[in-house]
């Protein structure tokens, strides 16, 4: 009877093994990440369908579609409270962003995108935003809202807007906010260290 359990808990144990040393999810393979709708190609968005997250998100409501997320590309934004995300603080100048964005694409009469040819590791689309004609990732960059992030991630298939990107960041100068990518790394440890504590 002994050697059944044993022989039972052992099995369970490689059961669990092989689940925790299962491959990646097929978001987090590259070869997985193609974009499945036009990619290179500008896209008339309606200007009614585009919905501000922050300073470098947007959710497009195509009609009969599930809302479409758009990391833009070219620029890393302040961020702004996301406690599901671990922000749980607004970071300096994220509001400002935020606003920035939301007042581009109130006021637009016409935006267009244009999509690079694979998404993010979390399945967004990954693009540039033209608002009137001109590359929202540039203005955001020119007014100081924004650091360009084309120097780490590269141009992203997309390099004539990416240089636009570089020559505006060039002309701005340095921004009055920490990195985003620091500020979200010391919330991770922030949100941690509240879940713990209870606090969140």
């Amino acid at each position: 009877m002994r050697t059944m359990q044993l022989a039972g808990t052992l099995i369970c144990s490689l059961s669990l093994l092989a689940v925790c040393a299962a491959p990646p999810t097929l978001a987090q393979d590259e070869k997985d990440r193609t974009q499945t709708r036009p990619a290179k190609v500008m896209v008339e968005v309606p200007v009614e369908i585009v919905e501000v997250d922050d300073g470098d998100t947007v959710r497009l409501h195509w009609a009969s579609e599930e809302a479409e997320i758009i990391r833009i590309l070219g620029i890393d934004t302040p961020e702004t409270q996301h406690v599901e995300h671990n922000i749980p603080y607004d970071q300096s100048f994220g509001r400002e962003a935020a606003g920035f964005a939301k007042g581009a694409f109130s006021t637009a009469t016409s935006v267009q995108l244009i999509r690079a040819d694979m998404t993010d590791p979390y399945g967004r689309t990954l693009g540039y935003l033209y608002v009137n004609g001109k590359n929202y990732s540039v203005l955001v960059v020119s007014h100081r809202l924004a650091v360009e992030s084309v120097s780490h991630y590269g141009d992203n298939g997309l390099p004539e807007a990416a240089k636009e990107v570089l020559d505006a960041a060039a002309t701005a100068g340095p921004v009055p906010f920490e990195a985003p990518y620091k500020f979200r790394g010391r919330m991770r440890d922030v949100s941690q260290h509240m879940r713990e504590g209870g606090t969140e």
